[in-house]
């Protein structure tokens, strides 16, 4: 889908911009298939199929603070995963403030579903950049929404959230209040490290050595939580990278993320 036939979101912060930019030029020329899981233009799904699958597939959620982002975004990955097996797929969903928390991580869940039935109905990864990580989390750690979308309850094989957000209640760092959550009390219902129910998915947590403060510290609390919990985690760190530089390690096939979450991927029964 062309962005400028999306209806329009915020205005970009300048660093969104440029986010925006980058993303965009990484991922020219680079075209999967456009499919739908909602009447909605942003409850889309982009799918781009390697030419020699291995049966895997990694289906992300694209950043922009729940209030920008386009799952156009992520298609600078695809390659990469494409090039190892994985098919690749991109979810978007309905931003604040015009929609607000549950309704963007309902989305998550309904892309997710949509991807794990036309990928075969086997227990799939799912990942996701800063807000997509942590619509990727929270789908991850929480067992009431798999039921309502009639899909298996491991349908989940692994979770790989890049700078993602894990809390929104008090202490958690955060600067002011995210507007996704409108004006209800919905902090901690929005915060995956208040929702763990029983034994997580395996997670593969990554975030850049530069990255916002509050978000590294809430990456350790998170790992810690989800461990108490039973959960198999592995964190990395990476080198010199900040908030933003974290995503773009998404599609360098020989940078420091891919083939560390290929290799991890590939390890997971």
């Amino acid at each position: 889908m062309r962005i400028e036939d999306y209806p329009p979101q915020e205005p970009f912060s300048e660093v969104g911009k440029r986010y925006h930019d980058e993303a965009m030029r990484l991922g020219a020329g680079i075209v999967g298939e456009d499919h739908r899981y909602g009447e909605d233009p942003y409850q889309g799904v982009a799918l781009y199929r390697p030419a020699k699958p291995n049966g895997r597939v990694l289906a992300f959620l694209h950043g922009g603070g729940w209030t920008n982002g386009y799952k156009e975004w992520m298609a600078f990955m695809a390659p990469a995963f494409t090039a190892a097996g994985y098919l690749f797929a991109s979810i978007g969903y309905r931003l604040a403030p015009q929609h607000v928390f549950p309704a963007g991580v309902d989305d998550a869940a309904a892309g997710f579903a949509w991807v794990w039935r036309e990928s075969g109905g086997k227990p799939i990864f799912i990942g996701g950049h800063s807000a997509g990580g942590h619509y990727a989390s929270l789908l991850a750690v929480t067992r009431d929404w798999q039921g309502r979308l009639g899909i298996a309850g491991d349908a989940i094989r692994g979770c790989l959230p890049i700078s993602g957000v894990y809390d929104f209640a008090a202490g958690s760092g955060l600067a002011m209040r995210p507007r996704f959550l409108g004006t209800g009390d919905t902090e901690r219902a929005a915060s995956p490290i208040h929702r763990i129910d029983g034994r997580p998915r395996p997670f593969f947590m990554a975030h850049g050595e530069r990255d916002f403060p509050h978000l590294i510290r809430q990456a350790e609390a998170m790992e810690a939580a989800l461990k108490a919990a039973g959960a198999e985690v592995s964190r990395i760190v990476l080198p010199g990278r900040d908030h933003f530089t974290a995503s773009y390690a998404g599609g360098e096939p020989d940078g420091p993320w891919v083939p560390a979450a290929i290799d991890w991927m590939n390890k997971q029964p």
